[in-house]
């Protein structure tokens, strides 16, 4: 049997928000800050967790991309990771395809073989087409088949303006994308830890396997000027303009900002500066589950030397508001009975957190402790203790 329990947070901590699919997507009116985008046809700041948007102008004008469109790619290379289909220390052969794509590139040689690892590095960095070509044909078989996962992946994150072509970025008439689509997609990027392995390296040698190297530079200039930004992708076709998706993090706080259509690079530079400083000045993330607290209530154990164990959130939760807001948080936990042995670190349950009486996050509840088996002579002592002299 489960037990149910449902209550309301006080004032101190009681479990994070990640950023999930579309249905966790809340849209707010675009906030009255005066004018943050300086140069740019559409832009879109948000809450890198929860996916909640701040701030926001034309965010759903569909229109090119350019490279951003490598957000996608990206993904699609660390989920085929997450999911065993491929290793990172991979060898990936280069074909001449991959290795004949124009603009931006590490030069990749045609018939000599990369680690994968150091493929995806290259396209963080200095956003390389050789290497996005070379990685989406050993991942599907084909660039074509690879961009098909790439609008498939798209739909499923609930991008309903998006539409890749190509996974580069490189001007082709039926590719688009906008600024609210690209803050979903940017946001499920950055979820992948290893992501940030690369985002923040400013300058760095490429080597091939022929002794040749490569010199890589960040397109991301936040890096080195915007402290708080440790990750981002530039993207420019003259169709395009200048683009940029980046991501910073204050305390607990990490926002999304997007602009597009930029007329110059110092544009979306500045204007996504203006955005983070904004999100920054006037918003939060406060912690309402702690993963190293125990919560209050414990879960049942059958059979088990203990009849009862301290249990507590398998992650750190926090709720994303305005400064000026005092959101009602409410949770719902579903402790499961669990018969022993149970080991420290075991799922037990979950744990409902909901903000304004809307669900902003689920989030396992793991046994904080072991519980043994019970033996003969401690059911004995059991029985013992139950009667009544």
């Amino acid at each position: 049997m489960n037990k149910i329990l449902c209550f309301i947070a006080a004032a101190g901590i009681v479990a994070s928000a990640a950023f999930s699919a579309a249905t966790n997507n809340k849209i707010c009116a675009s906030a009255d800050s005066g004018d943050l985008v300086e140069g740019c046809r559409s832009c879109c700041l948000a809450d890198a967790y929860s996916g909640e948007v701040v701030y926001e102008e034309n965010s759903h004008d569909r229109m090119p991309i350019a490279s951003v469109c490598k957000v996608m790619t990206l993904t699609l290379c660390f989920e085929a990771i997450e999911q065993g289909k491929i290793q990172p220390d991979q060898l990936i052969s280069v074909s001449e395809r991959a290795a004949g794509m124009g603009g931006s590139q590490v030069f990749l040689q045609s018939g000599l073989e990369y680690p994968l690892s150091d493929l995806i590095k290259s396209i963080i960095v200095c956003s390389a087409n050789d290497s996005c070509v070379a990685v989406s044909e050993s991942i599907a078989g084909s660039e074509e088949q690879f961009v098909a996962k790439m609008n498939e992946r798209a739909e499923q994150l609930g991008c309903r303006d998006t539409l890749f072509a190509n996974c580069t970025g490189l001007p082709k008439d039926t590719q688009y994308s906008c600024a609210a689509d690209v803050a979903i997609m940017f946001a499920n990027l950055i979820r992948h830890e290893d992501y940030f392995k690369y985002s923040k390296i400013w300058l760095e040698d490429f080597s091939h396997p022929d002794d040749r190297t490569t010199s890589m530079t960040n397109t991301n200039k936040l890096i080195k000027k915007y402290s708080f930004c440790d990750g981002g992708k530039t993207g420019f076709t003259n169709e395009a303009g200048f683009c940029l998706a980046a991501t910073a993090k204050k305390d607990n706080l990490r926002l999304v900002s997007v602009v597009l259509g930029g007329q110059t690079s110092d544009d979306r530079f500045t204007s996504v500066v203006n955005l983070f400083n904004y999100g920054f000045a006037n918003y939060k993330n406060k912690i309402v589950l702690d993963k190293t607290v125990n919560l209050n209530e414990k879960a049942d154990v059958l059979n088990g030397k203990k009849e009862e164990i301290a249990i507590h959130p398998e992650r750190n939760c926090y709720v994303f508001s305005a400064n000026d807001e005092t959101p009602e948080i409410t949770f719902n936990a579903e402790i499961e009975t669990i018969k022993a042995p149970v080991r420290k670190g075991d799922k037990v349950g979950q744990i409902e957190v909901y903000k304004n009486g809307i669900i902003c996050d689920t989030i396992n509840l793991l046994a904080s402790e072991d519980a043994h088996k019970a033996n003969y002579a401690d059911n004995l002592r059991k029985i013992a203790g139950n009667w009544c002299l």
